[in-house]
């Protein structure tokens, strides 16, 4: 069998299995829907409860491949745990380290874990704890080294000043563990105590060893080192922000006097921060800068690691446009890149995680979009050359697991239906591809895979329903046991009376099929007319049409359903839906133009679909680019939509970041009508429905400059509004005691005060 023909039959296999999936979503929620008697869902409920909280626990493959890791509540100790392991076959259960382990000296309590890592010999556990933010995620704390042979416990670093240290790890001899502290790296041997200082920051521009705020909020690199594998060198990056404006937030609550906190912030088409890679020896000396060619502040490096044992890089960048990807393999010892593969396109290229190498390290595999489908491909690193190992006319939405050994390639797609995903897998040399997800199973399915390949941790869900996660052998996809079952959440939901739930298409124009979903109420009055609210995001970022668990943004919607509301989301252009490059890529150079032109004409579809749905009663809401989308519809479509909650939008896109919004708007100077009319802001005089705009004024993602911006344009066209400031909250707005549920008890009141729900 050809590549053409596995294509087809998974094409056939895809669309028996969507058909299936619509009808089933609707009939399970018939099915699961609770007694007349159920008691209806409330915001207290939903938010300031544990009653649908859904199990969330950490499973790590041991490197055998043959057992998994957890941290488990441990009986003797409240809020702390044992770390236990399960043998993957039989089940057996064994504590490897407990948390009477984890008791240091002088203390009566044991160290909360919030993660750890084994040395590769398994003799020492290295702890992180006492954990704080740093703006998205904890990654500053406290690392403790538990030695399993000796039984001792000691804390990293030298003062031992609270919650100070960032990313340790352990070298691959498990001998020593690195870390930064205050943006420089150290190195520290576990036997003698003895720390060696490796980087000297002559400017607090300078940030060695993990990154800027630019970096880690767009590219998401944080631990910004790696070990050599050898245990003599470290690889770093290096950020100088030198030259780079500030941005202030301002915090009115935490004293009599405001409280400042700056930081270096590149607004589109400002300076970037200067970013270069360094290898240092491990036991201290002159740092080696790889010689990447290019402006440093006109380029990005937002990969990098160490190809296998060898003293050598692997280095990803792209130029500032993020149309151009070049791969440099260099060497560690005199910094010289070799360039080993360039790809370009006509919009941008996304990024990818860890390359995996093949073929001795002779090859690596890589993603590519060149076809117009995404495709794995395998490179070879000596010249370039690529060869196909999947065929064309479907996405491959991501690689799950590389095994080399084996000949395969595992990864994740949907043919047909781009709100769901299953495993397949592919032979490396491109013979043949198989899907590995049974056909009976619809939804959203996602895997950790063993190593060795034998085994993964498999993990389900539908929409409106609880996700569970089994173990499972592979490729034959033989459930062995269910471990996670979040029998509670299961239960919970059984006990609402849930929404019916139908998937759909809607053609807007020839061949420009978007797909959405509706959430029907369960009780409904024929020839009555019911209002509609639409949940949307709608940029490149993220999908909202999955069929998967949606956790409390489900409830809430289901809530408000029950309240009589019919709830849609659509799936616009743009979106990472994986549907080919075209549909992804058509956006390209205007953002919040098509989106917004693809959401009224696909609401336009439906309405006239619909008889039940009200014309006269139509919101839409979103957060951060769904706020956005929300702002560009209520202003450039306003005898469609007659309300709009907007949650921390970005009102004009050159207060934005340049990594996000230069790679799909290119530069503000050479885009200047698509910057303008992308921007919600400068269609705010078109507003005539009623309009909620909620922003955290602690935001340091989108400014609260942004909705600022905006009261100013409404206020001069005499446009009503009405507006939430949460003070000090971040993008997420949900610091604080209480924050959470009054948000939604602040969306619930301006809904149905302005769109009453309903028959009518």
């Amino acid at each position: 069998m050809n590549m053409m023909q596995v294509v087809r039959v998974l094409a056939v296999g895809g669309a028996a299995c969507l058909l299936h999936a619509l009808s089933a979503v609707t009939q399970l929620r018939a099915d699961e829907q609770g007694p007349a008697t159920a008691r209806p869902l409330t915001l207290q409920r939903i938010f300031s409860s544990d009653e649908f909280q859904s199990v969330k626990r950490r499973l790590r493959w041991t490197a055998s491949g043959q057992g998994y890791q957890s941290l488990e509540t441990a009986t003797q100790h409240k809020n702390s745990y044992d770390l236990v392991e399960y043998d993957a076959e039989s089940n057996q259960r064994r504590v490897v380290v407990s948390a009477e382990d984890l008791i240091p000296d002088g203390r009566q309590k044991p160290l909360v874990v919030r993660d750890y890592t084994w040395s590769a010999d398994g003799r020492r556990l290295l702890i992180f704890t006492n954990t704080r933010r740093v703006w998205r995620e904890h990654t500053r704390g406290d690392y403790w080294v538990f030695d399993r042979q000796q039984k001792t416990l000691r804390q990293l670093g030298a003062n031992n000043k609270p919650a100070r240290l960032m990313f340790a790890k352990f070298s691959p001899q498990g001998d020593r563990a690195a870390y930064v502290y205050k943006n420089d790296l150290y190195v520290e041997h576990l036997d003698s105590g003895q720390i060696t200082q490796l980087t000297h920051r002559t400017s607090n521009d300078l940030i060695n060893g993990t990154s800027d705020w630019v970096y880690e909020e767009e590219f998401r690199l944080r631990d910004g080192f790696r070990w050599s594998g050898d245990g003599c060198h470290i690889a770093y990056w290096q950020f100088d922000t030198s030259g780079m404006r500030e941005f202030t937030l301002i915090n009115n609550t935490a004293d009599i006097y405001p409280r400042l906190t700056k930081f270096k912030y590149p607004k589109v088409g400002e300076t970037n921060p200067a970013c270069r890679i360094g290898v240092v020896p491990a036991a201290g000396g002159m740092t080696r800068w790889m010689q990447i060619p290019g402006d440093a502040r006109e380029h990005y490096l937002p990969r990098m690691d160490w190809i296998g044992a060898r003293a050598e890089l692997l280095v990803q960048q792209f130029n500032r446009l993020q149309n151009t990807v070049c791969l440099f393999v260099v060497d560690a010892g005199s910094g010289n890149p070799r360039c080993v593969h360039t790809e370009t396109d006509e919009a941008w290229i996304d990024l990818q995680g860890t390359v995996e190498w093949i073929e001795n390290g002779r090859e690596f595999v890589w993603l590519s979009e060149r076809s117009g489908w995404r495709q794995i491909e395998r490179i070879s690193a000596a010249d370039g050359r690529s060869r196909p190992v999947t065929a064309t006319g479907y996405d491959v939405i991501s690689i799950v697991h590389v095994d080399a050994d084996g000949g395969w390639v595992y990864y994740l797609a949907s043919p047909q239906h781009p709100a769901q995903r299953y495993l397949f897998r592919a032979r490396l040399d491109g013979s043949r591809s198989e899907r590995i997800t049974p056909g009976d199973q619809p939804g959203t399915h996602s895997y950790q895979i063993a190593p060795g390949s034998g085994w993964a941790l498999h993990r389900y869900s539908r929409f409106g329903t609880a996700p569970v996660t089994d173990m499972v052998r592979l490729p034959d996809h033989d459930s062995k046991r269910v471990v996670l079952p979040n029998t509670r959440l299961k239960k919970a939901l059984r006990a609402i009376e849930s929404p019916r739930v139908e998937f759909f298409q809607t053609e807007i124009s020839t061949g420009v099929r978007l797909d959405g979903w509706l959430m029907i109420p369960q009780q409904t009055v024929p020839g009555k007319k019911y209002p509609l609210l639409i949940y949307v995001y709608g940029e490149p970022a993220g999908q909202t049409v999955l069929d998967r668990w949606q956790g409390t943004r489900y409830l809430w919607h289901s809530l408000l359903t029950q309240q009589g509301y019919f709830i849609m989301s659509i799936d616009n252009r743009g979106t990472p839906a994986p549907k080919g490059r075209a549909w992804r890529k058509s956006v390209y150079r205007q953002i919040g133009i098509l989106a917004a032109a693809d959401q009224a004409a696909a609401l336009k579809q439906v309405l006239s679909a619909r008889a039940e749905l009200d014309a006269e009663r139509v919101g839409i809401w979103g957060w951060s680019g769904g706020g956005s989308m929300t702002l560009n519809a209520m202003f450039r479509y306003p005898e469609l939509y007659h309300l709009g909650i907007a949650i921390a939008p970005v009102s004009n896109q050159l207060l934005y970041d340049t990594i996000y919004q230069e790679r799909y708007m290119g530069l503000p100077k050479d885009n200047v009508a698509g910057y303008r009319d992308g921007s919600p802001i400068h269609h705010a005089r078109q507003l005539k429905g009623d309009l909620l705009l909620i922003h955290g004024t602690g935001d340091d993602n989108v400014h609260y400059q942004s909705v600022e911006s905006l009261v100013n344009r409404l206020i001069t066209a005499n446009k009503p509004f009405s507006m939430m400031a949460y003070p000090n909250r971040t993008h997420s707005i949900r610091e604080g005691h209480n924050t959470t549920r009054h948000l939604y008890e602040t969306m619930y009141r301006f809904l149905s005060s302005h769109l009453p729900p309903g028959p009518r």
